[in-house]
């Protein structure tokens, strides 16, 4: 009961529906136990004492009794769901909170399915039992309750033997319960982990086609499906062990019942219709019991559930806003890394090693290595989506610990190499960051992306709704559009991680055009492979396996005759061949 008492907090706001709808349920299995008072007298003082005048009286009451029941059970039923729907709305809305502020790495190894199945099936397995389970438990406890006073009032007899039946039954259950629940465990599991993959196979459909990958992708969705297949069948062999054991102890339990009735009725000790309406309560007794199982199948998925959902409640949020937070409006964008390392957590390996430079306000830094040596790990620092594990990062004479989250990311502009469009419009995406953005001022950042003349010519223009990660553009449009989304906000540090690296030399060269009016008053990191798009830069920091090897100006490091020179000669001796190749075609 840990789970739910940890989970307390989402549905306990809500008892009043719970305690609404137990109400109604007692009062239901109240009624219901009146039934085989009705048969008894119908059987004892009508049909056998042959007084006809009471089966009108007996009928209408009967009437009279399922109507209330019926009044009964629909308050019941409808709170109860009131309850559940309530209480996971709450837990809903609690997960998608803390999967907004989970830090960077949580995400590098979560998987984007087995979140949705957490968000999806999981909170769902949780309502069901908030919304039945709690009734069910409920109504098992008041039924058995009432059925074993009025069987002691029948016969005492009986009802012991009834009584000394039972704990069979329970353990059969209780043995049900401890394997049934890691079943369930597994089956959530499984499912998350085919959720996964179908997630996986959808969002790179492209990548997959232009490989033939397709049997493939089949093929390991088999094994996902077979799995999950197998892990129901295993739980599904736990029900069928069980569940006839369960019935058989109780069809046990109503053949002695009915042996030893039968010689109590022909002693004169009860009456026939006592019988009848003892094997009434008996069946009341039975059949909760062995629904006991369904009640504990119920329990054991919420409870998995429970489990998983919790995972992610439970996770860590180690990057916090501070409790007084240092305020300015606007960042001048004066970095300082004084010495900073960074290892990425679960990993040993220094990503960033004894890291310092400057960057004053309005200079431009240009961030060149090969993949790995750690030029996105400066950014993503600067933005605090990693924490250094030493040394201090300062902005504008404050250490980045000091500013709001929020208002540091705001002030900070990141264009990614990947570029994430929303479904939407156009329009919205460049204003993402700045929702209440004027379409003019949403059209004049798209000029300075190079973007507007493409966005014009679509169907709807800037209301044009694109399709899923920005599908029917191609990758440079997206680029833009990434890039007039950042401009948008107008920040005091823009981080452009790879900007160009999607766009044609033409689309890159007007690119840069527009950078350079935008770039004054503003602090830029440019994170290329293209020489091209550093030369520019008022400092450039070559990076190797997470140290500076190298750091001055275009010109400086051309005379140092170092990485970037080799780079520089590398790119500009192909660029030569192209011109050459074209000439020479030209002529032909």
């Amino acid at each position: 009961m840990d789970i739910f008492r940890r989970l307390k907090q989402f549905y306990w706001p809500d008892r009043k529906y719970l305690f609404g709808s137990i109400f109604f349920l007692i009062l239901a299995s109240g009624i219901t136990i009146v039934y085989p008072v009705v048969l008894q007298l119908t059987i004892d003082k009508a049909i056998i004492a042959r007084d006809l005048s009471l089966v009108p009286v007996l009928s209408l009451g009967f009437v009279l009794i399922m109507v209330f029941k019926g009044i009964s059970s629909y308050f019941s039923q409808y709170w109860g769901d009131m309850f559940g729907v309530s209480a996971v709305y709450r837990l809903r809305q609690a997960i998608y909170k803390k999967l907004q502020f989970l830090p960077y790495h949580y995400y590098d190894n979560a998987k984007t399915g087995d979140l949705m199945s957490r968000l999806t099936a999981d909170v769902e397995g949780f309502r069901f039992f908030l919304s039945q389970g709690f009734t069910q438990i409920i109504n098992f406890i008041v039924l058995v309750g009432f059925s074993l006073v009025l069987m002691f009032y029948y016969s005492w007899e009986l009802a012991l033997v009834t009584l000394a039946m039972t704990p069979f039954l329970c353990v059969t259950v209780f043995r049900f319960d401890r394997r049934v629940h890691p079943a369930f465990r597994q089956i959530r599991i499984s499912l998350a982990g085919m959720n996964t993959r179908v997630q996986e196979n959808i969002s790179g459909m492209s990548t997959i086609k232009s490989l033939g990958r397709e049997d493939f992708e089949i093929n390991q969705f088999s094994d996902s499906n077979n799995t999950y297949q197998n892990r129901n069948l295993v739980t599904a062999g736990i029900w069928a062990k069980y569940f006839p054991l369960m019935e058989l102890i109780g069809d046990i339990s109503v053949v002695i019942l009915l042996a030893l009735g039968s010689y109590f009725v022909m002693i004169g000790r009860i009456e026939p219709g006592e019988l009848v309406a003892f094997f009434s309560l008996v069946w009341y007794i039975m059949d909760p019991l062995m629904n006991l199982g369904f009640m504990v199948n119920t329990f054991s998925q919420s409870k998995a559930s429970g489990e998983r959902l919790l995972q992610v409640l439970d996770e860590k949020i180690d990057i916090k806003s501070p409790e007084q937070p240092y305020e300015k409006e606007r960042l001048e964008g004066h970095v300082v890394f004084n010495d900073v390392s960074l290892t990425y957590p679960n990993e040993s390996k220094p990503a960033l090693k004894h890291i310092s430079f400057e960057a004053k306000p309005g200079s431009v830094i240009g961030l060149m290595g090969a993949t790995g040596a750690g030029k996105s790990s400066i950014t993503q620092l600067i933005g605090r989506f990693y924490e250094a594990s030493s040394g201090d990062i300062l902005i504008d004479d404050h250490s980045i610990k000091s500013y709001k989250l929020e208002d540091l990311r705001k002030n900070t502009g990141f264009v990614f190499q990947e570029n994430f469009l929303f479904s939407s419009t156009i329009r919205d995406n460049i204003a993402y960051g700045r929702p209440n953005a004027t379409i003019e001022e949403v059209v004049r950042a798209a000029k300075r992306a190079e973007a507007h003349e493409f966005i014009k010519k679509l169907p709807d223009g800037y209301e044009t709704v694109l399709g899923e990660r920005g599908m029917g553009l191609s990758g440079g449009q997206k680029q833009r559009i990434s890039i007039a989304r950042a401009l948008l906000i107008n920040p005091g540090i823009l981080i452009l991680d790879d900007a160009t690296s999607a766009v044609d030399m033409r689309t890159e060269g007007l690119i840069q055009k527009a950078f350079k009016e935008l770039m004054k008053g503003r602090t830029t990191f440019i994170i290329a492979h293209r020489i091209s798009s550093l030369q520019k830069a008022d400092e450039i920091l070559v990076l190797k396996n997470g140290v500076i090897k190298e750091r001055g100006t275009h010109e400086e490091l051309l005379r140092l005759g170092g990485m970037y020179r080799h780079v520089y000669d590398i790119q500009y001796k192909d660029r030569g061949m192209i011109e050459q190749q074209r000439a020479y075609e030209g002529g032909r």
